[in-house]
Parts: structure tokens; sequence; C-alpha cells
């Protein structure tokens, strides 16, 4: 192979020949580094020279270094030998064995808060630019994970606990086939014995660089992963074993090497040395030629000054310890109090990082008013900084007097807690004390979308910046209503909970009303909750919320952001006027366009306003039945499918008068959302017209 320098081979020279053997040396700056190649494996210790294909955050530090991702928050690093291996037999179409060993390390940028993992990958291409990173490790995206098409094969080892992935903990090893719900995984350890009885955990965290070895054999179709320190030698028992055949999966020229990600902490991935081989041993790593780690900063306690010091002023304070011991005591107790915390059993089921209150106190400076960011229905929500990592959170403190209290603040642990999608606000833990109860957020810097389109903002935003919010809050619900384990109900989707974050992405947040069940059944509660002008009509009958009211809800959502205007608004008169109303009368006069936010200019996609406003219309429908799905109205902004017309009849049910009438009165109370067929064909043949 051309791609990296052939190793310094030890030689003996003839005398006559010295000074040439020299000279070649000298003028193809050979690199120890690397060892040797061929067309059937390498060796690398170290990357000094290597000519490999790095993406991302993968980078080589001047000492010969591999390192994948460079502390930045949601980073993805790639480093892949360019040069295909073939894999599957071309007379037989069995595959061939291989080898590899490698040493790595991962450093957390915070003790308190974990990056992701990293991945030996087997790909059958480097190009992976459609990954995501966090929870998908730079090897696939929210769509593709499962699919058989990906012929891709991993060894994970992995720093999360994503129980979308069924991991068993969060620090694990494992083997990946196209998705990243493991075939098969393990704590991580290693074996002291081969019978197993005896092993030793490792945290693939700790900085200290570790050893991994992948054997395949293509015969017996067998898997073996084994796990140790750097210089611990190789355990006999490998710690996982799976029959694994690779004949469907692999295609006939692969690629090997990495991948990791960071995500809502950073963190910094590091490979030391690498070799592998096909249809044979991977060959022995130098362990005394690989390149150092970094430093990892430390805190300087010099105990032998403090001790002196101490020696030196304790007869000058003892007495006045003395004197003071009964205050002390008191102040104590108090402190004591003044941080408690509770734990109930139940807190133990959901995967959020909890905080200590003392922590999250000093993070606010005290919960003060300076860093109070507003006042909700559920408490006021502070902006603070971790004492340790420097990360800004948002702590949401709901008050004593609030309305909701535990029970709204289980829900909100349960839902927001397992939920993983990039238009949720991440819950990245919680703290209860004496009835307090807290939730840590990631900080979202731009606040909430409902300041910068209501009344007169500071700053507005274009339309171009809308349709992506739109687009992306369209995306998170339905995750929530069809994608995710049970069906989660927001009930109180609006612009005021919907946060930005940096870059203007919309995230849908405040999950205190929300509540969850499992499919084929239906929400049990009859309590009607959320904010008036977002409400679905039916509710005032059955009170039953169901995923048709949160698409009502989103209704109401798509009009106050294309329109600049809340639901319901009075005007000085007195008189009450109804956004819904408003948009369907400039319909009936046919300019559906005259209803858009003026601060817009004429800078806009009048096609991509007017399906939102049509849209916004249907999603408002006073029956449920004819309302869309949220999977449909992902199909439209995405142009899977057309939009529908809005028929003369679906004028006189939207009149404000015969509105009342027909929907106090009668009307649908299916729990279902179905495509009307009185507005499109479209939606009610299409076959994603119909939810269980």
């Amino acid at each position: 192979m051309d791609w990296v320098k052939e190793g310094r081979r030890r030689i003996k020279y003839p005398i006559f020949s010295r000074f040439l053997a020299s000279f070649l040396l000298l003028t193809t700056q050979i690199n120890d580094a690397v060892v040797s190649s061929s067309e059937s494996g390498f060796v690398f210790n170290g990357f000094d020279g290597a000519a490999l294909r790095l993406n991302g955050g993968g980078a080589i530090e001047s000492n010969g270094l591999l390192q994948l991702t460079n502390f930045t928050k949601n980073e993805v690093g790639h480093a892949f030998c360019p040069t295909p291996f073939v894999f599957v037999n071309s007379s037989s179409g069995e595959p061939f064995s291989f080898s590899t060993s490698f040493v790595f390390a991962i450093f957390p940028q915070y003790e308190d808060i974990s990056s992701h993992g990293i991945a030996f990958a087997i790909a059958p291409s480097t190009n992976l630019t459609a990954v995501l990173p966090s929870q998908h490790l730079g090897l696939f995206n929210f769509t593709n994970n499962g699919d058989p098409s990906n012929h891709i094969v991993a060894v994970e080892l992995d720093t999360i606990q994503n129980r979308e992935f069924d991991d068993i903990n969060d620090n694990h090893v494992g083997i990946d086939v196209n998705s990243l719900i493991s075939t098969s995984s393990a704590p991580a350890s290693f074996f002291l014995d081969s019978s197993g009885l005896q092993y030793e955990n490792l945290s693939l965290i700790s900085g200290e660089p570790m050893r991994v070895w992948a054997e395949y054999d293509g015969k017996t179709m067998v898997l073996n992963v084994t796990l140790a320190p750097l210089f611990h030698p190789k355990p006999e028992r490998p710690l996982l074993s799976s029959k694994l055949n690779l004949s469907s999966i692999v295609l006939d020229n692969m690629y090997v090497g990495f991948a990791a990600s960071t995500g809502a902490a950073a963190g910094s991935h590091y490979i030391l040395g690498w070799s592998f081989s096909m249809n044979g041993k991977a060959t022995e790593l130098d362990l005394s030629q690989l390149p150092s780690l970094p430093p990892r900063e430390t805190e300087d306690t010099d105990t032998g000054k403090k001790t002196q010091l101490w020696i030196i002023l304790l007869p000058t304070v003892i007495f006045i310890l003395l004197l003071i011991a009964s205050f002390g005591i008191v102040h104590l107790v108090k402190t004591k109090k003044k941080f408690a915390e509770e734990m109930e059993d139940w807190e133990t089921e959901y995967g959020p990082h909890r905080f200590s209150y003392k922590e999250l106190y000093r993070a606010t400076k005290g919960f003060r008013d300076e860093n109070l960011l507003g006042n909700g229905g559920f408490g006021g929500v502070y902006k603070g900084q971790l004492p340790k990592s420097k990360l800004e959170i948002a702590v949401k403190r709901i008050s004593h007097d609030s309305r909701q209290g535990m029970k709204e603040f289980v829900a909100e642990i349960a839902s927001i807690g397992r939920l993983r999608h990039r238009n949720l606000v991440q819950l990245l833990g919680y703290c209860r004390r004496r009835g307090e109860l807290l939730l840590v957020y990631d900080y979202m810097p731009n606040s909430s979308l409902e300041k910068y389109i209501f009344d007169r903002p500071q700053k507005s935003l274009n339309w171009s910046q809308r349709f992506k919010i739109i687009r992306g809050i369209a995306s998170g619900l339905l995750y929530l209503h069809e994608e995710w384990e049970q069906v989660v109900i927001h009930r109180d989707i609006k612009a005021s909970n919907v946060l930005l974050d940096a870059e203007f992405n919309g995230k849908l947040g405040d999950f205190g009303l929300a509540r969850l069940h499992d499919r084929g059944s239906n929400l049990q509660t009859t309590r009607v909750v959320g904010t008036l002008g977002y409400l679905a009509p039916e509710l005032s009958r059955s009170g039953k919320s169901t995923t048709c009211s949160d698409v009502f809800g989103f209704g109401a959502f798509l009009l106050e952001v294309a329109c600049g205007k809340r639901p319901i608004e009075l005007k000085i008169s007195g008189i009450e006027t109804v956004l819904v109303d408003w948009v369907m009368e400039c319909l009936k006069k046919g300019d559906i366009l005259e209803a858009r936010d003026r601060k817009l200019g004429t800078d806009f996609s009048a096609e991509e306003l007017e399906m939102v406003l049509r849209l916004g219309l249907m999603c408002s429908h006073p029956s449920p039945a004819a309302r869309p799905c949220m999977r449909q109205v992902v199909k439209c902004f995405e142009g899977e499918v057309p939009l529908p017309e809005i028929s003369e009849e679906d004028f006189y049910v939207f009149d404000s008068s015969s509105r009342r009438n027909r929907v106090l009165v009668g009307g649908s109370s299916q729990n279902s959302c179905t495509a009307p067929t009185n507005l499109s064909s479209s939606f009610s043949d299409s076959p994603l017209s119909r939810r269980n």
C-alpha cells in the first residue's frame, strides 16, 4: 500500500553499503511510528505521517497521537484507512477472517457529566456525512439506524446509557450490526482467568489508555472482543463472543476505521496505536513506541504546608473554637437542613443525572433575582453555571404555591428524561429538596420563540428561520406521538414553550403537563389543562387529551408563527378576535396570504407560507377526526404528499357562530386523528392517514 510509510527494518548492512543505507534512510524520511503495511494489513505504533482519511474532529497531533474529537459539543470524528480490504471470498461467498488490535483513551471534559463513546467500524464507505453525534456515535442517524442497507459492523465502547437502544449501562462494550441496538454487550471489564468467575471492572472515561482486540473467524463465524488495561497481557477469555454470519452484512470491499462523538457534554477521544490483518492475527503493537497522552488537569493540594500551618495556629485558635463550638453546631444543623434532599424508589427508574441542591444553589448564586430568566405557570426559571464544568444551565424551580406539584414533576422526569430528539429540550438532570422540585435543562441562549414574533420584538425572525423552526417542532411532535416507545401527549404546544438554541433551532420544552400512555390505550384523565386559545374544543366535553388535541394546539402554533398574532386577542374596542376565524375569512376572500405577519415584509416564500396557513386551518378543525396526524403534516412539509384543499363545507364548519353550536352540541370525539375525506383524497387515500 502507498498510504503509509514503510518502517525501518533492522538489517545488518555490509561495510561497503552502510553509507548507501544511511542515505536512503534520510531521503525517505522514515517514521518509526508506522511499523509496516501490506495489502493484507498494517500496524501503527503512533500515526505520525499516516495518510488516514480524517473527517469532522479527526486530526493527528504532532507527537503522532490520533484525536477523533477535541472537547467540542455535538461533534463527530472519523478516521479510516483510505484503501478498502476484500472481506468476502469471491468464489465461495463466505466472509474472510480478520483481526485488529488498538489502544484508546477517552477524556471527558468534566468529571460531573460524561461525553459519548467511540467505535471501531467496518463500513462500505469512508464518507459518513449523514450521521449524527451524541448517542448515534457518528455511525447512524434517526432514520437509517437499523437499516440492513447500512452494511456496517462496529464494536462500540459506549459511556452513556441510551434506553432507546436498550443499553445495559453507561459503561459497556457492544457489538453492533447496522444498528446501535447491540447484538451482544457486556459491562466494560476483563476476565482474570479462563473460567470467567473472576473479573475486574474498567471505567471507559477514566482517561487511562486501554487495549481492545477484535478477532473474527470466518470459518466458525464467531467474533471475539477482548478489553484490558494497556500493559496487561491479553486475557485468555474474551469479554464478548458472538456468533455472527457476516456474509449478508459486509460487501466485497469494506473500509476499516474509527468513529466517535460528543453530545451536550464535550470530551476528547484518542487512538494511540492500531494494527489490522486480514486472514491472520494482527501484528502486536510495540507499546514502548506509542505516543503519550496529553496531561490531565489536577488540583494541586499541598498537604504538608496545610498541616504545618495548622500546627502553628492550633494553640491560638483552640480557645476560639471552644467558644464558638455551640454556634458552629447550630450553623451545621441549619446548613444540613438547608441542603437536605429527598430520594424515593421511583427515582431509580429514570436515567437523568441527579444534581445536589448545593451544586444548583451555587450554580444560580443562591437563586438570585438577577439570574431569573422568567416566571411561568409552574415556577421560576433561573440561569446558572455548574461550578466545576462551567456548563451553562437553566434550572426550573417549581415553587410551593404552584398548582402543579409532585405528580407533574414525576411526569416531566419520566418523559423528558428518556426522550432523545434534536427538537426537544434536553433534560440534564434534576433535584428534590423538602418539597422543592428542580429540573436542570440545557441553557437555550435565545430564549423562547414568543419574544421574536409577538408585539414589537427587538429582533424579528425572517421567514426561512420561522419555517425551519416550524418543521423542527413538527418533527419533534411526530416523535412524541408515533416514534417513541409510548405515546406522549404534550398538552401545551405554543410559541412560549418553543425554545431557541444558539443557531435558532426550535426545541419543544415545558413538559410539565405532558402525559404518557401505551399504544393502543387511551389517556386516563378528565382534567382539562393547557392554555386558552390552544385547547381543542372537544376537551370541554370529554376532558380527555389525545394526539388530536395536540394537533389542534400545533395548528394554533402554526397560525401564530405565520401571522404574528396570538390565537385570541382583545382589541382596544373590547371585541375579541379569534385568529383561526380571521385566517379563514382571508381564505374565503381568495387571499390567504393577507393574514401573514407584516413584519415579514416581502422576503418570504409564498408557497411555503400558504402551506403553513392552510395546514394551520386543517389542524385547527373543530372536529378531531378531520384533523391530519403529525406524520401527514411532516409529509406535507417534506413535499411527499400534496397539500389538500379546503372545501366549501369547511367554510361553514369554521364559521364562528355555527362552530360554537356544532362543536358544543355534537361533533366527533374520536381519539385518533384521521385525514378528512372532504379535504383531499391525498390524505384519506394514503396509508399514512390512519394511526393506531
